[in-house]
């Protein structure tokens, strides 16, 4: 299968649009479309179309959008992962593949073993990468609905963040509850992944306090990255989307 395109702001149905950049390299060097060709696109909010390619030039694709139909990939579920902030790379990997698993919004948050806050500049660019990376694994895995990808929050902010999420999750290394419990249909969840160091203590009882349930990801001590990723697959699985 074709990967998709992101267009945003899609607005008439039929309509023109270009394709820009690398994208629009990787349409004629790399698949070798010709015009003609049918392509997919999506507009990034959820909704996908039919395409056709008109006419190819250096760094553009000139299309004709066609038709607008319902999204196949999105998932059932409504997750928010927040993932306690890490080194670049590995926030990185973090996002990249939980874009893949279906999540709808990711929040990076401080707390207590996090790494130092960096300056607001260099916060920033992480934030502009974030995004990129998102929207290049959407349309690796055929998505059509972009994570929301919010700026970091203290870890008080985000617990006081949470009050409208129906099933609330905090995975730790000292939790003896296991994932196979759980048996709700919520309308929408929020997961808390700690940093290298895991969360203190004091950070689950704020979270139990505001309506946390904390689970085990098992006897083995995961890396930070890892658990995230893990923790979205098997959520998934148990309540039936994977």
């Amino acid at each position: 299968m074709m990967q998709k395109f992101i267009i945003p702001k899609i607005d008439d149905i039929p309509s023109k649009a270009t394709i820009h950049g690398q994208d629009a390299k990787h349409i004629a060097r790399v698949l070798r479309l010709s015009p003609g060709d049918p392509i997919e696109v999506t507009d990034g909010d959820g909704r996908d179309y039919t395409a056709q390619i008109e006419s190819i030039s250096p760094g553009n694709i000139d299309i004709s959008i066609l038709n607008r139909y319902d999204s196949l990939t999105e998932s059932p579920l409504q997750i928010t992962l927040c993932s306690g902030m890490l080194k670049d790379k590995k926030m990185d990997l973090v996002i990249k593949h939980v874009t893949q698993l279906g999540i709808g919004q990711w929040i990076p948050f401080f707390c207590e073993r996090s790494i130092p806050t960096p300056d607001a500049k260099r916060m920033e660019k992480r934030h502009l990468r974030w995004q990129t990376i998102a929207g290049e694994s959407l349309k690796q895995c055929r998505r059509s609905l972009l994570p929301k990808i919010s700026a970091p929050l203290s870890f008080e902010k985000l617990i006081d963040h949470s009050a409208a999420y129906e099933l609330k999750i905090a995975f730790w290394e000292k939790a003896t509850q296991k994932l196979g419990s759980l048996k709700k249909n919520p309308a929408n969840i929020i997961i808390l992944i700690g940093p290298e160091g895991g969360f203190s203590e004091t950070e689950i009882n704020l979270a139990t306090e505001k309506g946390f349930l904390s689970y085990s990801l098992g006897p083995r001590i995961l890396r930070a990255e890892t658990a995230a990723i893990s923790s979205c697959t098997l959520i998934q699985h148990i309540l039936g989307d994977i």
